[in-house]
């Protein structure tokens, strides 16, 4: 992952502890043929409420630490599985249900996955 790339990992992590998103995995896909983009930032609220807030956080924060703005977001309307697209890095957040159902870190078989420790 490049420098670029992970700034913008880094700082999406950081935003999303501080709405209390849990079970954070970062999937490195930047050495897949084919991949839609450098890395997914999967993570995880406990309702749609706090889903939503996360997915504010994140964007807020890079608007203001790194002065980008996301080329497209869906599913504001239930916050159930929120995807915000920033070019080189996704960033799904979910309701868990919902991601236990559609199990994003599988996707990619040959990604590196990282786990990012919860806060307490």
């Amino acid at each position: 992952m490049n420098k670029e790339v992970q700034k913008l990992v880094d700082v999406i992590v950081d935003a999303i502890q501080d709405k209390k998103g849990s079970d954070i995995v970062v999937a490195d896909l930047s050495s897949i043929d084919g991949a839609i983009c450098s890395s997914f930032v999967i993570c995880q609220g406990n309702t749609p409420v706090q889903v939503e807030a996360i997915a504010r956080s994140v964007g807020d924060r890079l608007r203001i630490d790194l002065q980008t703005k996301p080329i497209a977001v869906e599913g504001l309307r239930n916050a159930r599985w929120i995807a915000i697209d920033y070019v080189d890095v996704m960033v799904h957040i979910f309701v868990p249900e919902e991601r236990h159902f559609y199990n994003l870190e599988t996707l990619w078989a040959d990604a590196v996955l990282t786990e990012i420790p919860n806060i307490v």
